[in-house]
């Protein structure tokens, strides 16, 4: 009997409940896989919240994990019992055993181990299609990353400064400032004592950035536009703080005519081959070395509503594995 977490209403992590579940044959273009790792992520916490509505109550939360198939569906060419591989985007992955859609299910490469790939899947692909796609960093850019110590932000941090960058990053303690300069980072704010906008301006020597990276929200957004240069973009992909609130577009135009996106994993991966092309980047950059993936917590999967409180707490850094 397979194990996994289901949510029957929305609240804090109490609502977490660990309990047994039926997992069946894989239907035509499905894939039942048995899961080593999964991945811990904010969007868990806007599904059990309520935040982010899902298609129903109850459900099974989380959006990552590494597997291995056990059995394939009707149409399903490309897979192979025993076969590692890994997603992210299919909702239900707090669980032992489940059923996957074939097509969401990438093969792992020999150099990335399963814990690696669990904890990078959502995560990694965010940052490649941020920095390689939403804004294509190049060398010599500057660029602001809030939340730098973050699970995406150790990720990214260290791939734009692969790329070339030089990259300002925000934290809110020194032991997170600390652990960002140890991941690319050439300028750590401590955001809760120093003014975000006027630091990076004197990074720049007043000129601005032209991309800020913000997955904080409520917070951040409105100071964040001021730290860029006339065109700069803002790429709004979270909302750990809070929604951001509506506002007025002229302040775009008023501050330089700026830009702004709220972009997706989904859309950027909408199609077999965009997910393809995206998680085979972020293999080629970690299997190489140039990014490290830091696993810094693990907990049993039984315990999520004690992973999602550290969370939460913002006590976490790097990535957070649950283990089946």
């Amino acid at each position: 009997m397979a194990h996994c977490i289901r949510v029957h209403q929305h609240g804090g992590p109490e609502v977490l409940v660990y309990e047994s579940c039926e997992v069946g044959d894989p239907g035509p273009g499905q894939a039942r896989i048995r899961q080593t790792a999964l991945g811990l992520n904010y969007i868990d916490v806007y599904f059990r919240t309520g935040l982010y509505p899902p298609a129903q109550l109850p459900f099974i939360p989380g959006m990552e994990g590494a597997a291995v198939v056990e059995a394939v569906g009707e149409g399903v060419e490309d897979l192979k019992v025993g076969q590692r591989v890994a997603y992210a985007g299919a909702i239900g992955a707090y669980t032992d055993e489940r059923l996957a859609p074939a097509d969401r299910l990438v093969p792992l490469a020999d150099d990335v181990t399963d814990e690696q790939s669990a904890a990078m899947m959502l995560k990694g692909m965010t940052a490649q299609y941020l920095l390689r796609q939403t804004y294509r960093v190049a060398p010599g850019d500057t660029i602001l990353w809030h939340a730098a110590a973050g699970g995406v932000g150790l990720i990214a941090c260290q791939w734009a400064k692969h790329l070339g960058a030089t990259v300002i990053g925000t934290v809110g303690t020194e032991e997170k400032a600390e652990l960002a300069r140890q991941n690319g980072c050439d300028h750590v704010i401590l955001y809760r004592e120093e003014d975000f906008v006027a630091r990076v301006r004197e990074i720049t020597n007043g000129h601005g950035v032209p991309v800020v990276y913000d997955s904080v929200g409520k917070s951040t957004f409105m100071q964040s536009l001021d730290c860029l240069k006339p065109r700069g973009l803002m790429a709004s992909f979270g909302n750990a703080s809070g929604a951001v609130e509506a506002f007025n577009l002229g302040i775009l135009s008023q501050k330089g005519s700026l830009y702004v996106t709220r972009p997706t994993l989904v859309s950027y991966t909408a199609t077999r081959g965009d997910l393809l092309e995206c998680a085979g980047e972020l293999m080629q950059v970690v299997g190489s070395g140039a990014v490290k993936i830091a696993v810094n917590q693990r907990f049993a999967l039984k315990d999520a509503a004690d992973a999602h409180r550290a969370l939460e707490s913002r006590s976490t850094t790097g990535s957070t594995l649950l283990i089946p």
